[in-house]
């Protein structure tokens, strides 16, 4: 858009509706693929993805705490981008989990989903994310899980990411799910939020509400329980309630506890209203984290305030069901002030070592003895002193008023907080406490003490925030405007604010820094520099100050329309850089709707005058003005000077003529079902308006008209208006039979001006045609080309204006062209059209086309095609090539667009239009005339010398890796006869040589094969009106057809020099030597080797899918091969079609998800136009190996052998033919076996040929994107596939080659246990004391643990020593190029059929401690995985932990190649502060066998035949307590029960005592009694 220099006006905002809060489809893809080094013993670990409120889990695996799952998510949401980023992503770990139990959490890891879709690619691929759990952070790591993370949002595509090296992906550390600036160790911090108070509440007490509570309370107290709600990183805190208060004050605190840098961005707080039934949000404000910290060497942790946050939302009028409450949760952009926050955000890092850390993250909240702050500690830091501020506006035009709002009086309110609002307009803080107010005045009292004698400047005046209604005036059939003429009100508001001026005065100074740095040069230095300086500078001001201003339209007392002025941009400063961008400066403001689905129309436009600063700066506030007016004051009398006017009388006015030279548009806005539009433009300036005239059907209209407005009056000064005069906006309709005008789009565009005084020639006039950008809401809707002029009309009348010049050849009535000098210079060009033909036509209103036939048109000449008389039986034109001269403008930017529109000839002369397409650019099909060296090249003849070429061997394709320290590099012949077509493609992964294993379609690679014949999209429908051009143009369902050809576009005269040339036909103009457009039967071959990451189509989160093949008539369903329960499917199937060109030339390829009961549902399908590939000279028809081979698993697939293919290229680009010598020039005649490879080798470098060389298309396998027409534009999957392609007039092609699914070989894993040492003792003994273990060990292969086998027990270990002599046998089914075991079982008793899984070759071993009443002990265990594993120590005392902690360091072994070997390895747990350590060591030995060899030398499970182990000679000491019984008896008595030896001893001799007693006590007594008588 064209910029002009700003004086007195201030550059308007042209996008006009917010999009922020628009719901977006979403695809969040979770793979989960393993997890590491999980903290416990012998855990069944399940993996939880959670997202928002949904959560799904992976299957269990048992006894294991290094899980494989490699299962697939996918969570589909439909929610604003905002909302969308602000979701918090979950991983976590449970322990446990069944049906009955919920488990236990090991750990988990969070991220919210904006700082996944910020990464490149908008995704995580193979990454660890480290687990923690928040309950305890002194413990540090808990595992690891190993995930891929995608977003997509609808329209983006995710490349697919091909397979890193494994032993790169194994180094954890390296490759953490984290983004690149967060460092990998991440510190526990506390996030503490202080929440004081807050004031500026609405008024809920307005309503009927309040009347019906007052009836039944009897007292009108405050209709409010505020409390506030802060959310963060998942978590939740809220302070107390405080009961009916408009002021609340909390003094509280909240506390959070989460890692740091935390990878969530923002914070939410919210207050809230308490409700018994539903809690409402009054105001939402974000923290975003990375606006208040710096990450740098000398950067800060976050921290915010004490700052006031002013908070936004719907109208502050209470109604009892608030319809627009979402704007009080912070989606769009809120239409009113709210309420202000004073809030406080403080960072501590903790440090976990400290006895004193809590581990809790629980949220707390303080009311008082948590925290207690007095506002008088806020004196100096926080808020700042109160200032009196002082806001002036002036309405100097308000037009473009919308006529549906009707012609009652309408005025406009300006608001700024709660100042200047009709419904609670707070007064001057100075008494002591004041009901219904801001709230200022408290805080002013709190801080300042009393301000009873502060000193009012401006005397006792009122505030005017409000203009006087008016009746408003018809400008044309849309829209009103406001007579305000020379009389323009004002308004006034004095408000009471904290003095944080500064931080705005800093923010509009980095402003005007960025505008400087767009005018610097244009190197790529200048660029990337801008781009750097511009990120750090344009950042919103997170600590606010003075609230926005609104300004309200207001009709009979109802709420219209309303425009939101951020404060800082009218903020006045003495320091001319700190004064906002649009202070004192009209500027020119679109109202939006306030309410409903955001309309298209503008609701008014203004012409604004706004000045704010503090009231004692106020002595200039005038000074931006236009000048020539004069002051009216609302009271006369003293102390007059100092109150401001309540409206500006203007005296001094200039009339001037406006000539508006709109010339042509395009890629406007389909406003009609048909695609098309009836497109005019009506011109506003000032209170007038003017429309073009109507074209009808057309997107690229050429208007070629001048507008005139006469007698056009400015209030001002000549010298303002000549510099900066006002905007004029242009609105684009398309024209209806019945009903309104449709709204298509907006610009608006500077006119230059000329005085009377001034001479109208060079260098400013005439003005230049010019491309002016339109909007529709926020998108592009199209671009206007047009000039336009103010000229004064001076003393002598129009008489001194230029005169108008158009073309003497127009005769259009009153309908005056461009004048010659502004119109472009026209020269006389041909355009030849390629019509080649029509495919994938739609049916128009119900019935099939029959008869189409293309139109084509430019700048008001056209030509039509052949009519098609049949489209069913071929839709190709007959005639291929027509042509029309045209006169275009010599500038290539300025020509117009070319329509093609496509109609269908029906009975009785009837057309109907079917479909239409837009040409907006012409500039590649220009045709420019190629360097005459280049061009006679040809007769010299071609040479290739063909140097040495080096082909990849596949021998040995897997042995060599990086070989890594200590690691011995084992390399292995493999036979020839050993490789398929399998070995090629998964060696091509890793080299992307031989077969290119391609990411993307093959088109995104060669232009989409439009070498020559090119496709254009045929359109009908209107267009969404949500989007902009390029993603209307990518609408599905507007598409209606195709239309192929092409166009050449050249000056008259023709070029001589290609008449000249042989066989030249002139009939085909410049498309000389393309093949005729007849019917050709080909043979399509489709390769279909596997699709991933399908979308689940079961309820279960998987699919069962097969493949479906369209094309034309023949469709082919692969139900019976589905594959079950499967998100990555290998298919590996070939299907070949006969088809006929040009008939079939769409090929389908669909994924289906096969189900028992009900229709089969669509997963996925991508489309492939064969007929593109067939004709380009790229040659996709059948790829180039990158070798020659007869036979074997790289035999040669092309009919034509690499010679022909040479030969033919050379004859179709009139090349003599190749010739093969000596030394690399082999003459034909002596043909060897060696030509086929130099003709090959030629053929790979046919790019490096001048003039008709062009790359080939090598072998490959391309990946393309899945889409289902329920779900535009959002992926579902991807499939990897290749399409070759057989003339049937050719030699007939070879068989198919077998790209079957390599079956899994057969192996047996024997492990022999022999030996442990060192076990750790669990048990002490009875009778001995000693400890001991009664040690068994126990293996499985991961993923079969159904199949794990127990050793028998050794009783009573003493030493940790077992001997065992126990033979494990584990067979199994493993595929060598994935290196992964393959097993086959149902999943559940209800499964129809058995689901295939691929798992790693991995053995576990652990050790444990048998108990006869209890369950056994888990003592330890090793996992090895079997490609890849340390080789086991000599000798025990070489078996250290070493080998599992640094596996890296140690010397590997591969058990497929090294097949067996026998040492020592440590079995390991982890003690209670989570380290690993060594919990005993085992003996044993590893034999790998195939299944032929297990068959041929079998052997028994355990010492069982055949070749039974020896039994093992184990100390016998079961009975040892019965051979040494005096040492156990002394264990007994001495250790184990001397207490209660002793005990019952003392016990026994007072029984003995007493029984002495008893038994003597009669003869005593007797003794007595004789005694006494």
């Amino acid at each position: 858009i064209q910029k002009c220099l700003n004086y007195f006006r201030s550059k308007p905002d042209i996008k006009i509706e917010p999009s922020a809060g628009r719901p977006v489809d979403f695809q969040v893809s979770v793979t989960v693929i393993e997890a590491r080094q999980l903290v416990g013993l012998n855990m069944d670990p399940v993996v939880c993805v959670e997202i928002g409120d949904e959560k799904k889990y992976t299957s269990m695996k048992e006894s294991t705490n290094c899980p494989y799952y490699n299962e697939y998510f996918v969570f589909d949401f439909h929610v604003p981008p905002d909302v969308m980023f602000d979701k918090i992503l979950k991983v976590s770990v449970i322990h446990s989990k069944n049906l009955l139990r919920s488990g236990t959490l090991v750990g988990s890891f969070k991220l919210d989903v904006g700082t996944v879709y910020t990464q490149p690619e908008h995704q995580f691929f193979h990454k660890w994310a480290t687990l923690c759990d928040p309950d305890d952070i002194t413990a540090g790591c808990k595992g690891y899980v190993k995930c891929d993370i995608a977003v997509v949002a609808k329209g983006d595509t995710v490349k697919t990411q091909h397979k890193a090296n494994e032993t790169d992906e194994d180094d954890i550390e390296g490759n953490l799910l984290l983004p690149e600036d967060v460092p990998a160790e991440r510190q526990w911090a506390r996030f503490y939020v202080k929440i004081y108070r807050a004031e500026g509440l609405p008024k809920m007490n307005t309503s009927i509400m309040a009347n019906v509570k007052k009836a039944f309370i009897g007292e009108n107290k405050d209709l409010v329980d505020p409390y506030v709600q802060v959310q963060f990183a998942g978590q939740k805190g809220k302070t107390s309630i405080q009961k009916s208060s408009y002021e609340p004050i909390w003094n509280e605190q909240i506390v959070f506890t989460e890692q740091f840098p935390p990878l969530c961005r923002r914070m939410k707080v919210q207050i809230r209203d308490s409700d018994k039934v539903n809690d409402v949000a009054i105001g939402t404000h974000f923290i975003d984290l990375r606006k208040i910290a710096n990450d740098g060497d000398k950067g800060f942790l976050p921290t915010l305030g004490p700052a006031w946050v002013n908070m936004y939302g719907s109208t502050r009028s209470y109604t009892l069901m608030d319809e627009y409450q979402d704007l009080n949760e912070g989606l769009g952009e809120g239409v009113s002030f709210r309420a202000r926050l004073l809030i406080n955000l403080a960072v501590e890092i903790l440090d976990t070592s400290s006895p004193e850390v809590m581990s809790s993250t629980e949220v707390r909240g303080g009311g008082g003895g948590d925290f207690q702050f007095n506002y008088r500690e806020l004196r100096q830091n926080a808020t700042g002193k109160i200032e009196e501020f002082f806001l002036f506006g002036c309405f100097l035009e308000a037009t473009m008023i919308d006529r549906k709002i009707g012609d009652k009086p309408i005025n406009f309110e300006v608001t700024i907080g709660n100042y200047g609002s009709e419904l609670d307009t707070p007064t001057k803080p100075k008494t002591k406490k004041r009901k219904g107010g801001d709230g200022d005045d408290e805080e002013s009292e709190l801080i300042h003490g009393s301000s009873d004698e502060e000193v009012d400047d401006g005397g006792d005046m009122t505030s005017v925030s409000s203009t006087p209604p008016m009746k408003p005036v018809i400008t044309d059939r849309n829209y009103f405007h406001l007579p305000y003429f020379e009389r323009k009100p004002c308004i006034y508001i004095k408000s009471w604010w904290q003095d944080q001026r500064r931080r705005l005065y800093n923010a509009n100074i980095m402003d005007r820094i960025a505008d400087k740095l767009n005018q610097t040069g244009k190197t790529k230095l200048d660029r990337e520099r801008l781009k750097l300086c511009m990120q750090e500078l344009v950042k919103a001001v997170p600590q606010h100050s003075v609230p926005d201003i609104y300004i309200w339209m207001i009709s009979n007392n109802k709420r219209i329309a309303y425009a939101r002025v951020p404060s800082k941009d009218i903020l006045f400063s003495p320091v001319e850089e700190e004064t906002g961008k649009d202070c004192g400066k009209v500027q020119t403001i679109f109202f939006k709707k306030s309410f409903g689905p955001a309309g298209w129309t503008v609701q008014a436009k203004t012409e604004l005058y706004l000045w704010l600063g503090l009231n004692r700066q106020r002595k200039d506030y005038l000074s931006g003005l236009p000048n020539g007016f004069e002051e009216n004051k609302a009271v006369k009398g003293p102390g007059i000077q100092s109150s401001p006017p309540i409206s500006l009388m203007y005296t001094m006015k200039q009339i001037f003529q406006l000539r508006v030279h709109i010339y042509q548009a395009r890629s406007l806005f389909a406003a009609d079902s048909t695609g098309l539009s009836d497109p005019f433009a009506r011109v506003f300036f000032s209170t007038h308006s003017q429309v073009t005239e109507v074209l009808n059907e057309t997107l690229c209209p050429t208007w070629d008209q001048l507008l005139v407005f006469d007698n056009v009056e400015l209030y001002g000064e000549a010298g303002e208006l000549r510099d900066d005069p006002p905007i004029i906006v242009i609105e684009i309709y398309d024209q209806d039979t019945v009903g309104k005008a449709d709204f298509m789009g907006r610009t608006f565009a500077k006119p230059i001006t000329k005085m009377s005084d001034e001479h109208y020639g060079p260098p400013r006039f005439p003005p230049q045609l010019e491309y002016y950008q339109i909007y529709r809401g926020n998108g592009t809707a199209g671009e206007m080309l047009a000039a336009f002029e103010l000229l004064q009309i001076g003393p002598a009348g129009k008489a001194d204006l230029p005169p108008i010049d158009g073309p003497s050849d127009f005769d259009r009535g009153p309908i005056l062209p461009v004048p010659i000098g502004i119109r472009p210079v026209l020269s006389k060009y041909r355009i030849e059209v390629l019509f080649w033909g029509l495919r994938d036509l739609k049916r128009v209103n119900l019935a099939q086309v029959d008869r189409p036939r293309v139109d084509i048109e430019c700048a008001g000449k056209g030509i039509q095609s052949a009519l098609i008389q049949n489209y069913k039986k071929n839709p190709n034109f007959s005639t291929l090539v027509k042509w029309f001269e045209v006169d275009l403008p010599e500038n290539e930017l300025l020509h117009p667009p070319l329509n093609i529109r496509v109609v269908d000839c029906r009975a009785f002369g009837r057309y109907t239009l079917v479909g239409s397409n837009a040409v907006t650019s012409l500039r590649k099909f220009i045709y420019r005339p190629s360097d005459k060296s280049v061009s006679n090249w040809s007769a010299m003849g071609v040479y290739a010398e063909i140097k040495a070429v080096k082909y990849v061997s596949l021998k040995g394709g897997k042995g060599k890796k990086k070989r890594k320290k200590g690691e011995e590099v084992e390399e292995e012949e493999l036979d020839e006869s050993m490789l398929d077509w399998w070995s090629k493609y998964f060696a091509s992964i890793e080299t992307l040589k031989d077969v290119r294993a391609m990411k993307e379609e093959l088109e995104y690679q060669f232009d989409s094969f439009e070498d020559w014949l090119h496709t254009f999209n045929l359109y009908r429908g209107k267009c969404s009106d949500d989007a902009n051009v390029e993603q209307n143009a990518a609408d599905e369902d507007r598409l209606i057809g195709k239309f192929k050809g092409s166009l050449c576009i050249y000056k008259v005269p023709v070029f001589d020099e290609m008449s000249r040339e042989m066989g030249f036909d002139s009939n085909m103009g410049m498309f000389q030597n393309i093949p005729h457009n007849d019917t050709i039967n080909i043979i399509v071959r489709v390769y279909v080797v596997k699709a991933t990451e399908l979308h689940p189509a079961d309820i279960n989160g998987k699919a069962d899918p097969y493949i479906a093949i369209k094309l034309g008539k023949t469709e082919i369903k692969d139900k019976e091969n589905y594959i079950s329960k499967q998100l990555n499917p290998v298919f590996g199937k070939s299907f070949d079609i006969e088809a006929t060109l040009p008939m079939d030339s769409t090929l389908t390829v669909s994924i289906y998800d096969w189900d028992l009961v009900g229709t089969d549902d669509l997963i996925g399908e991508t489309k492939i136009d064969l007929e593109n590939r067939y004709y380009s000279k790229h040659r996709p028809t059948c790829g180039l190996s990158g070798s020659y081979a007869t036979h074997g698993y790289n035999v040669w697939r092309d009919p034509l052998k690499p010679t022909q293919i040479l030969a033919k290229l050379c004859k179709d680009g009139k090349m003599d033919p190749p010739q093969y010598g000596p030394g690399g020039r082999v003459k034909v005649a002596n043909r060897k076996q060696t030509d086929e490879h130099l003709a090959l080798a030629v053929l790979n470098r046919w790019e490096d040929i001048p003039r008709i060389g062009c790359k080939l298309v090598p072998e490959h396998v391309e990946t393309r994107s899945l889409l289902n027409p329920d779900k535009p534009g959002m992926e579902q999957g991807r499939i990897e596939l290749w399409v070759d392609m057989f003339p049937k007039d050719m030699p007939a092609p070879g068989p198919a080659i077998d790209i079957s699914p390599r079956k899994p070989k057969k192996f047996e894993l024997r492990v022999i246990v022999w030996n442990t040492d060192e076990v750790v003792l669990e048990d002490d003994d009875i009778f001995t004391g000693e400890k001991s273990s009664d040690i068994f060990v126990r293996g499985w292969l991961k993923g079969q643990q159904e199949d794990k086998q127990d050793t028998d027990v050794h009783y009573r270990s003493l030493t940790g020593e077992g001997n065992f002599n126990w033979r494990f046998i584990y067979p199994f089914d493993y595929l060598q190029a994935e290196e992964k075991i393959v097993i086959s079982k149902k999943e559940s008793m209800f499964s129809w059929d058995e689901t295939e899984y691929k798992i790693p070759a991995r053995l576990n071993l652990q050790v444990w401690d048998a108990d006869h009443f209890s369950a056994d002990d888990f003592l330890g265990a090793i996992e090895l995985d079997l490609n890849r594993f340390p080789r086991g120590a000599k000798t025990a005392k070489q078996c250290s932990i070493d080998m599992v902690i640094n596996e890296q360091d140690m010397p590997m072994v591969n058990l497929f190649k090294q097949k067996r070997i026998k040492g020592w390895w440590p079995f390991v747990a982890r003690d209670e502060n989570d380290e690993l350590e060594i919990t005993g060591k085992v003996e044993a030995e590893l034999q790998l066998l195939t299944g032929e060899e297990a068959e041929k030398s079998p052997v028994g499970e355990g010492r069982n035949e055949p070749e039974p182990l020896e039994k093992p000679n184990r100390p016998d000491i079961t009975f040892l307590w019965f051979l040494s019984p005096l040492k156990a008896v002394r264990h007994l008595i001495c250790n184990q029960y001397k207490w209660l030896v002793i005990k019952i001893v003392f016990v026994l001799m007072l029984l003995a005592i007493l029984a002495l007693f008893l038994y003597n006590m009669p003869g005593y007594m007797s003794e007595v009694a004789g005694v006494y008588l």
